[in-house]
């Protein structure tokens, strides 16, 4: 495709939209050309090449790290509904993927702030579980939940090693989760948590902390921190209803 170099749009615009129809019909599957063979292909500066690949890069399309050449960014393994009252185990076992999980803490213990989030004392015994949650052979999330003990005890006795949270809270205690609300954060993670996490050098992170109840009361809070190359949130929406905002629990 021959650029419009007389037309309303800026160069760099229409490379990034001739780029992305590539990307979409897998031209670029084996190899994504480097700036200068964009640049020789079709007849434009650097700086509009780098103008271009800046979009597609911030869009998430093309990774690009320092001293490497482009490639186009690989498609997301899990992929979860936002607005959902989600099992994330639930979700990884929809993608194909075998789950499991390395349980690292699951014990009682007091958290002041923890306890002020669920509306309980400060001192209140809380039953803490904290698992790095794998998909396949790799890390996916670090994943910490607090629930009141008074509640939730009998998961004392659970092996998270490969259930859903919900399901055992079900089971063993009775409890179903009927809603709640999350707030989501982009983040760079630490050294210590791309380190468990095994994230790539330029990989970021969706941190995610989630307050649900069941019946009027506030039952969990979790904080959960998913490697962004591994995990996408998507919602579906028309003109005239706004965004769908669906998806299963468990």
């Amino acid at each position: 495709m021959a650029l419009d170099r007389g037309g309303s749009t800026p160069l760099w615009r229409q490379l990034q939209r001739e780029l992305l129809t590539r990307v979409d019909a897998g031209e670029f599957a084996d190899r994504f050309p480097g700036e200068l063979a964009l640049v020789e292909h079709y007849g434009v500066s650097r700086h509009t090449v780098r103008q271009a690949l800046s979009g597609l890069r911030a869009d998430g399309v093309v990774v690009a790290e320092r001293g490497r050449r482009p490639r186009v960014a690989p498609p997301p393994e899990i992929q979860q509904p936002m607005g959902a009252l989600y099992s994330l185990f639930a979700s990884v076992e929809a993608s194909g993927l075998p789950q499991h999980s390395i349980v690292r803490r699951l014990d009682v213990r007091a958290d002041a702030l923890v306890a002020e989030r669920l509306d309980l004392e400060g001192s209140t015994p809380l039953v803490y579980l904290e698992r790095i949650r794998l998909a396949g052979d790799e890390p996916l999330a670090l994943d910490r939940v607090w629930l009141p003990a008074d509640l939730a005890a009998p998961l004392l006795d659970a092996d998270f090693t490969h259930t859903s949270l919900y399901t055992e809270l079900h089971a063993r205690a009775g409890i179903r989760l009927d809603h709640g609300h999350e707030d989501v954060h982009a983040v760079v993670p630490t050294a210590a948590e791309r380190a468990r996490l095994r994230c790539p050098a330029s990989a970021a992170a969706f941190s995610i902390n989630r307050l649900s109840h069941a019946h009027g009361r506030p039952v969990e809070w979790r904080h959960t921190l998913v490697r962004g190359d591994r995990f996408a949130l998507t919602a579906a929406f028309s003109a005239h209803a706004g965004y769908q905002l669906t998806g299963s629990s468990g």
